[in-house]
């Protein structure tokens, strides 16, 4: 299968690309950044708001993932209210991807969203719940907006929301529920990344929430 990854220079973007070669899929990596990856990635360095840019990307491809996001530190994104990346990146790229895979005719999208938006949000305990107020609330306004969208785009999407994400590398497999529950609060991005990857091969997850953590 041929799979863009967007926002892949990093973090779980960086990782899913990785994941998607292993098991034998012909990857093209577009992010604002160059990132590391593996022999045989199709890099494209560009801005995901750059129409023509993605709608070039998309050219060819089977399936997409969305894995944006912005790297700064979410209080100093807060108080100063900018950030290296548009505070919308995440609505206003998934937006200008679902344009590129409608004119191109691709119909299989998976969009990594965050645990806690929606009615998961009233199940968060009360730490995060203050954070997802007092330090992202922007960002979860984003990430509200982007999943609408998915939602509505009449593609094949998967919506993924991983817990709060950390970098240990693990084999253990992740829990993955589609009840908003979540038995544990941390995921490796690794374990994120597989599920992506599965969720772009079986169809049978479309249309889907999937909560993503690790197991208790």
């Amino acid at each position: 299968m041929r799979v863009l990854v967007v926002g892949a220079s990093r973090g779980t973007g960086a990782e899913l690309v990785a994941e998607l070669v292993e098991r034998g899929h012909l990857v093209t990596a577009y992010s604002r950044q160059p990132g590391r990856h593996p022999e045989g990635v199709r890099t494209v360095t560009g801005d995901v708001l750059d129409a023509d840019a993605v709608a070039k990307a998309m050219v060819g491809q089977d399936a997409v993932a969305v894995t944006l996001g912005i790297p700064d530190n979410p209080f100093v994104v807060r108080l100063t209210r900018r950030a290296s990346s548009p505070l919308d990146v995440r609505s206003a790229g998934t937006r200008v991807v679902l344009d590129a895979m409608h004119e191109h005719g691709v119909g299989r999208i998976v969009v990594q969203s965050t645990y806690g938006i929606g009615d998961a949000y009233h199940r968060l305990p009360l730490a995060l719940k203050a954070f997802f107020t007092l330090g992202i609330k922007p960002q979860v306004e984003d990430h509200e907006r982007q999943e609408q969208m998915v939602r509505e785009s009449g593609l094949e999407w998967t919506i993924v929301r991983p817990t709060v994400l950390h970098d240990e590398p693990t084999d253990a497999p992740a829990y993955v529920g589609t009840d908003d529950v979540a038995p544990t609060l941390r995921v490796s991005r690794r374990q994120v990344a597989r599920v992506e990857a599965d969720a772009i091969e079986d169809g049978a997850l479309a249309s889907r929430v999937l909560t993503v953590t690790s197991r208790p």
